[in-house]
Formats: C-alpha cells, structure tokens, sequence
C-alpha cells in the first residue's frame, strides 16, 4: 500500500474499501456499484490481506445466492416457491393499486409483480414510488385458492445504502489530510488512479459531484464519447437517477395531473439525463417550458398548483464535433436538440464541464487503492446539501459588479459546492479559496460566452474578480486562449488581436515591456518576424496545440551548439520527450549544416544502466541527421537548473524541463497524441526566453 493508502486506513477505518475488489465480486452481475460497494463495505473494510480475501468470497457467495440475474429469473422463483422463503437483491419499485387501495411492490429481475408492501415501509422510502431502488428483501410464497391474491408475500426489505454515520468524525479526520491528499482520496474513491491525473482535471471529476451537495444545482457537460460523463450518476450514489433524454416527459419528471403522482425530481437529489445531445432528437415545448421554471425558480405548476423540489439537474451528452469547429461555425452547445438550443435555457445552467478535456478511460486510469465506500460518500454529501458555503470568499475576494446577478448565482453555487467537496471542515488558505473561485467562474463564463453568440441581447460581462488590495484578477476559459480567433468571433473586427489574446489567457505574463506574448503559438509567430523577442510564456494546464516546434525550434535556428540542462532524464517519457526535441533540432538545420548538442542530467539511482543505454540510442540516432549529440552526467548534486542555452545568445528557461504533457498512449501507434504533440495536453508550466551575451554561454 501506499502512504496515502496507510493514512486512508488509519483515520477512516471501516469506512473505505480497496477499488479493485469491485472488479473482483462483480462478474457478471449488472448491478451499480454502490451495490457492491454496499455489501463489500460490510466484509472488506479493512487493510488486512487475510480479511479481505475472506470478505470477497463472502460477498461472492451472498451474489451467487441472492442477486437475481434476469435469464435465471426462473430458477430463484422456484427455489422461492420449494424453500417457502428466499432473500433477494433486485431492484424493486412500487405503485399503487388505488383500485384496492394497497401498494404493490414489482421486482425488476426477478419479474414478479404485484407483491404486496405494507405502507409503513412506504413511507419510510418514498423513493420505491418512483425509479425504484436496489434492495435486499426477503420474499415468500404461499399459495392461494383465490385467483386475484398474489402468492408473493414480501416479509422485509432493506435499501442498499448505511443507515448512520458520524458527520462530526468526518470532518475531523478531513483534517489530518493536506489539500493535495483529500484530493487523491476522493478521485479514489469515485474509482480512479490520482496519478493518472493532473490537478485541473482532478477538479473536473469533482465538479461531477457537486449536484450532489448542492440543491438546485444545474450543470452541463458536453465532450468526446467514453469520458465517463454518466458514470457518477448511474455508479455513484443511490440518491441519484440517471435516465435517457429520449424517455423524459412531464408527468415522469415533474408530476403526473391525473392521478397526482410526484415525478422525479420530488424523490431524487440528482437527475441526470444521460444521451441529452443530438440535434435530430424531438423535445417536448412544454418540457421544456417547464424545465426552464424549475431550474430559474426551484418550483413548478402542473393545474393548479405550485410545488416545489430540490433536486439537482445534469445534463450530459456526445460532442459530434472539435472545439474549435464549434467556435467556427456554431458555439459549445451546438450538439443540443433545437429546443434545448435555447438561451432562456441555457442560461439557467451554473456551470459547463469541458468535457473535451477529460481524457478518454482507460484501464490503467482506475484505482487499486483505496477510497470511502462510496455509500457512505454520498450519505456525507447529501448531509451537505443542508450547508451554504456561498460566502466563505467574501472576506478575502468580491466579484465585479458587471457580474449579473444569475451569473453570480451561477459561480456561488459552484464555488459552494467545491468547497463543501474539498474543505468541509472550512479550513482553506487564501491561495485554494482563490483557485476553487476561479473554478466556479471559469465555469459559468463557459455558458455566458456561448449565449452571447446564440442571442445577441446578451449583454457582454467581464468575468472578473478584486482581491483585497483591490487588485483586478481576469479569468478566461481554457478554449479561449487556445483558439482565440475563433472564440472571439463577435468582437474580432472591433478589438486588436493583441487585447484578444491578452483577453483569451490574463494569467500570462511578460519579461519584455514592448508585448505581451501570452500562449505558445506565439514563438510561431515571433519566427515570422525577422527579430526574436525575450518573453515569458505560461502554458495552462489541458491546453493543446503547443509542440516543441513552435515553442522552441526559431530560438534554435541557426544554433551551432545547444547545450540542455535537465536533471531529470530517466523516466522512457523524459528520453522520449529529449528525442522528440532532437527531432525538432533537426528541421533547423541547413543542408550541409551540423550542430553540436549536449545534455547534462543526472544518473538515476536505480535504472542507470538502462538511461545510459537510451541516451546513448538517441546519440547514434542523432548521426544520420547532422546532430553531434554528447551527454554527461552531474556529480555534484547541485543542478537543479532546466535551460537550454544557444551559441547564438538564446537562454530558455524551462519550469517544468521538458516534461510538459500529460500522460498518452505511448504504445498505441494509431493515436494522435503519440504522433503529433499538438494534440497532447499540456501539464501547467512556463517557459522564458532570455537574450544573454555570449560571454554568459
């Protein structure tokens, strides 16, 4: 196990589970995870080896027994009826029979209807009326001469999901945990491995959750096939639904006017439309209508009546296109029905995931270790939903007043939700309340933007914010600073491109007074000047389109001799990123040109052997090209520099060295990632461009 693993068990023993053992138990058995958790919770809470393989068995044996696969349906009634009583796990939902004036409950799996369920077990779980619930029960059978008595006798039920559990002890053990810690524990425990991820996308994953500590919640995401969007919400927690946006009518929703029945969102914390994409898709108007309502005002009226619903609202779908070709020729909700491509609409909704930048899922991307049964995750977070942390950024930041007030609404309830997911115990530095802000506002400027090129009404706001020195902070979404032209269609004849730009990314910064270069397409555009330009470039974090071409090959034009300091060339990614900077050294030289390069890093302490063998490869490679590439290793354990410097006066700085994307498929041949690096994602880093005398090389 690892530190964190050990750390996880020490503060919330019993509690946890280890992710894998999910893989495990499961087998064939089509059931949410939160089932399996449920029941491994109970056997395999533990860290000792010995238990847990005894837990496992256990839980396998109680699946093999009592859950009920549908094409063996045949086989557990008999055992029912030859036992005279049986225990099941299926999913039961309940309807009344108002012609006999009794509740009926209906086993999906099993296909058994019409079991009679007293109404005291009713009430105590409202939530068997609508969508049905996993649950444990056990059933009896008892013959009967009287041809309209069911001979199915429901003896008791049990919902999957804990009945206790002690807020108080949550938030002190959250404590003993730093920011970066909690994190990892909580991408665990939706089932992912925290390494695979950097720190922005890390928060995307959480964003997902907020809808279920936040009531009223509206959130949007829309990207690529096999992201994991509708995961959360049919996985996660039994106090959300997920349904298919094709099968959604008012009466399933809202409520039904002629016999009254509550629909949806009267039960449920979250309901998420999964598949809500597709422009060909019929939509109901008056669903709509009624949507728009609900999510402006928390309410809605069927007859005569006005009633009143707390839950949540996600909307998750496929994009059929790029980014940039939707800024192009549409906007970022160009995937919608017509009738949900509507701004009324779209402006109820608090925030838009990018769901372009969460990478496709992979089998090495999910944990074997160890995180909260998620059951008991999600009881912590419904307890939440009772909190308001809207204002725990007041005494530290305000927002512009140009912010209208559904715009402020929107970033408040993000910015409440991620810090009820992240800080429940409300201790955050200035620095994390600052972050959590500025992703609650990036956020909502996702919607705003794109309702400003749907309606032209919309008047155009300044997403900002003043710290306390009154200092103005801008914030920018990440697809602006990568695709500025296109994203800022409506007011590129009016704005010179330099303020867009400078507009698109505020958190770059300059070495240089006479411009302001902001994103790595920049040095492409300084190689087309006849004068290079000293500069410093931030790069942030998912953002594509940069490659090492662009970035370095015109400051290394016309270089005799490069050295590259890096002390950390040892992973087979860093060689390879060193190779592909060989690659770009390459396509500078002139015919009939050489140029000398040397590296300085630092022998890694347990693979030396096989480092010394890639660098040399790279060496005889680099001999068919025109390179001369020599490397050393340092002994004096004191570079921690990463540059590159030029005989032709050139110093880059380099931030992070030249490790700066994400992790791709490195074997997959036919990925783009591994071909060409504009299609990377980038780590957050920076780079800068320094003139020096040649008496400093």
């Amino acid at each position: 196990m690892s530190q964190l693993d050990d750390k996880i068990n020490e503060h919330f023993g019993g509690l946890v589970v280890r992710k894998d053992l999910v893989k495990a138990v499961k087998g064939n058995a089509i059931v949410p995870s939160y089932v399996l958790e449920y029941l491994l919770g109970q056997y395999c809470a533990t860290n000792d080896e010995s238990t847990i393989q005894s837990g496992i068995d256990t839980v396998k044996e109680i699946l093999r027994k009592h859950y009920v696969h549908r094409n063996e349906a045949g086989l557990v009634r008999s055992t029912i009826k030859e036992k005279g009583r049986h225990k099941v796990i299926d999913r039961v939902s309940v309807s009344l029979n108002d012609k006999e004036d009794v509740y009926e409950a209906e086993f999906a799996n099993l296909g058994v209807k019409k079991v009679l369920i007293d109404s005291s077990t009713v009430k105590a779980h409202q939530k068997l009326l609508v969508g049905g619930v996993w649950c444990i029960a056990d059933l009896e059978y008892e013959y009967t001469e009287d041809k309209s008595a069911s001979p199915w006798v429901l003896a008791s039920l049990k919902p999957i999901q804990i009945s206790r559990f002690d807020f108080d002890g949550y938030l002190e053990a959250r404590k003993q945990f730093s920011t970066d810690e909690w994190i990892d524990l909580l991408i665990q425990s939706v089932g992912f491995n925290p390494q695979m991820f950097g720190k922005r996308n890390k928060l995307l994953q959480l964003i997902r959750l907020i809808p279920f500590c936040e009531r009223n919640y509206n959130l949007i995401e829309l990207g690529p096939k096999g992201t994991g969007k509708s995961h959360v919400y049919s996985e996660f927690s039994p106090h959300g639904i997920l349904i298919s946006g094709g099968e959604v009518t008012v009466p399933k929703l809202f409520v039904h006017n002629g016999t009254g029945k509550l629909g949806l969102v009267g039960y449920w914390d979250v309901v998420a439309f999964d598949e809500f994409a597709g422009k060909q898709k019929r939509v109901d108007k008056a669903l709509v209508d009624i949507m728009k309502n609900y999510m402006a005002n928390k309410s809605f009226s069927r007859g005569v009546e006005t009633l009143g619903a707390e839950a949540s609202m996600v909307f998750v779908g496929n994009t059929d296109h790029t980014v940039p070709y939707m800024l192009k020729h549409s906007d970022l909700f160009d995937p919608l029905p017509e009738k949900f491509h509507d701004s009324a609409f779209l402006d109820r909704l608090h925030s838009y995931i990018p769901g372009w930048e969460v990478d496709v899922i992979r089998g090495e991307m999910f944990s074997s270790g160890y995180g909260f049964v998620v059951d008991y995750l999600a009881e912590i977070l419904r307890s939440l939903r009772s909190h308001d942390f809207s204002d725990r950024y007041k005494g530290l930041f305000s927002l512009s007043d140009e912010i209208s007030t559904r715009d402020r609404d929107g970033i408040n309830k993000t910015f409440s939700g991620l810090m009820k997911i992240l800080f429940p115990h409300g201790e955050a530095t200035e620095t994390e309340v600052e972050e959590v802000l500025r992703s609650a506002i990036e956020g909502r400027k996702r919607v705003k933007d794109q309702l400003l090129r749907i309606d032209s009404t919309y008047p155009e706001v300044r997403f900002a914010y003043f710290d306390k020195s009154g200092q103005e902070k801008l914030v920018g979404t990440l697809e602006e600073g990568e695709y500025p032209n296109q994203y800022h269609r409506r007011i590129a004849c009016d704005a010179p491109t330099e303020d867009i730009l400078a507009e698109a990314n505020p958190t770059a910064t300059t070495e240089r007074n006479e411009v302001a270069e902001v994103v790595a397409p920049s040095a492409a555009k300084a190689a087309e000047s006849a004068e290079l330009i000293s500069q410093h470039i931030v790069i942030q974090e998912n953002q594509r389109g940069v490659s090492f071409d662009k970035l370095f090959g015109p400051y290394l034009s016309g270089a005799k001799r490069i050295v590259i300091t890096d002390p950390y060339l040892r992973m087979f990614h860093q060689l390879r990123n060193l190779m592909e900077l060989m690659e770009t050294v390459s396509k500078q030289i002139s015919p009939g040109e050489e140029v000398a390069v040397h590296v300085v890093t630092v022998e890694d302490d347990t693979n030396g052997d096989r480092q010394s063998e890639s660098l040399q490869k790279i060496a005889d490679a680099c001999e068919g090209v025109g390179i001369q590439f020599s490397w050393a290793y340092d002994t004096s354990g004191t570079k921690h520099d990463r540059d590159i410097t030029t005989d032709t006066g050139w110093k880059i700085v380099l931030g992070r060295g030249l490790d700066v994307f994400q992790r791709y498929e490195l074997n997959d041949a036919f990925n783009f990632a591994n071909r060409l690096q504009q299609h990377r994602q980038c780590k957050e880093f920076s780079v800068t461009f320094v003139r020096v005398s040649h008496d400093d090389d």
